[in-house]
């Protein structure tokens, strides 16, 4: 549903990108077929009744006829979005890639830079962890806040960001958890230092901690996992995180630390 409504979005957006038309006294387009004006917005007719391949031959006609018009440029971007609307991205991103360096200064070129990188953010749940689409999305949604701080799609670029390194983290954590219950711990904890370390403002960085206070304790590594649970304790005391990571350490010293474990991982389960 967010994806549909987010195309519909953008889907108005592109109508609204400055197309330099002519208008006669009667507020109507002029109406002669060589123009770069009437073939562009002939070309925006189709695409709006989603006649993409259509659209994009009429587009191409304004490039090739026209080359040197602001529509040309306009119906380069077009067929970019046309190709993302279509999934593929990859064709997309080429044609933007190449907006961008063509034409570097166009009063439309914070747009491309934005859809480039929606074109990687939407690939992103193909993706493994190590897949290069979630690094690509938040480097190119940066692009965009740096770029063109009063943008009107900066915004938005900050929103992604924060999804998709909770994405990151998240995957992190599944992976952690692999590790955890393989008793791997210690590349269990490397991965959740990654989301302490990296990914701290997420979500999971409360657990990730508590994660290594359970780990130090499975280890007989008291001490550091008094100064995690610390800073759970400080940093999020109000969590059920902090719960779990005091009755761990506080349990009486008589009882098995296993038995603790246990009868903890197993009441975290059922919440």
């Amino acid at each position: 549903m967010f994806k549909i409504i987010f195309k519909s979005f953008l889907f108005l957006i592109f109508i609204n990108l400055g197309c330099a038309t002519k208008k006669n006294s009667d507020n109507e387009y002029t109406k002669i077929s060589t123009t770069p004006q009437s073939l562009y917005i002939e070309a925006k007719k189709e695409l709006d009744r989603s006649k993409f391949e259509d659209s994009k031959v009429i587009f191409q006609k304004v490039i090739e006829i026209f080359p040197l018009t602001n529509e040309a440029i306009q119906s380069q971007i077009m067929l970019g979005f046309i190709d993302y609307l279509s999934l593929n991205y990859e064709n997309a991103i080429s044609s933007f890639n190449k907006i961008i360096q063509k034409y570097p200064s166009h009063k439309n070129i914070d747009y491309v830079y934005y859809m480039r990188a929606v074109a990687y953010f939407e690939q992103i749940e193909k993706e493994n962890l190590d897949g290069n689409n979630n690094f690509q999305a938040i480097k190119n949604f940066n692009e965009v806040i740096n770029k063109f701080p009063d943008s009107e799609y900066t915004k938005d670029s900050r929103q992604k960001i924060i999804y998709v390194r909770e994405n990151i983290a998240a995957k992190h954590m599944d992976i952690a958890y692999f590790y955890l219950d393989t008793e791997k711990y210690f590349a269990a904890m490397g991965r959740y230092q990654e989301v302490i370390n990296n990914y701290s403002k997420s979500k999971f960085t409360a657990e990730a901690l508590f994660r290594l206070v359970e780990i130090y304790y499975k280890l007989g590594m008291i001490e550091d996992a008094k100064k995690t649970a610390a800073v759970i304790s400080y940093n999020y005391p109000k969590s059920k995180w902090y719960k779990y990571s005091y009755k761990l350490i506080n349990e009486e010293k008589s009882v098995n630390k296993s038995k603790i474990i246990s009868k903890l991982t197993n009441l975290i389960k059922k919440n």
